[in-house]
């Protein structure tokens, strides 16, 4: 059974930082482009980052570069997603999301595109 599991979210103050999980199970994890999507209240899904099996092929929107990293850990079938200088437009629900083929940018959104797909983990921005 194929489970993404994301974790790490709360609530930080602005300028703040916070790392996201997501554990994976179920696939052949490494093998896998994996992504950060998040959907703000009242917003669409917003494509954030996206990491290709290897590790070696990265890619982030630029309302988070610079300021957000992504990383995997194959050994351990988990994504990651350091967040650093966070901003209160940052506050959202963050899912992670798997696919078999590379895929970057803002058409990436798109859950249909993705053969896996977390429940997802709230980020809250505020003072």
């Amino acid at each position: 059974q194929v489970q993404l599991v994301e974790s790490g979210g709360g609530l930080v103050q602005p300028g703040g930082s916070l790392r996201l999980s997501c554990a994976a199970s179920g696939f052949t994890f490494s093998s896998y482009t994996m992504t950060w999507v998040r959907q703000a209240p009242g917003k669409g899904l917003e494509w954030i980052s996206s990491s290709e099996g290897s590790g070696g092929r990265i890619s982030y929107a630029d309302s988070v570069k610079g300021r957000f990293t992504i990383s995997r850990d194959n050994a351990k079938n988990v994504l990651y997603l350091q967040m650093n200088s966070l901003k209160p437009e940052d506050a959202a629900v963050y899912y992670c999301a798997g696919m078999k083929y590379w895929c970057a940018g803002p058409v990436c959104y798109d859950k249909i595109l993705y053969d896996y797909w977390g429940q997802g983990t709230q980020v809250t921005v505020s003072s």
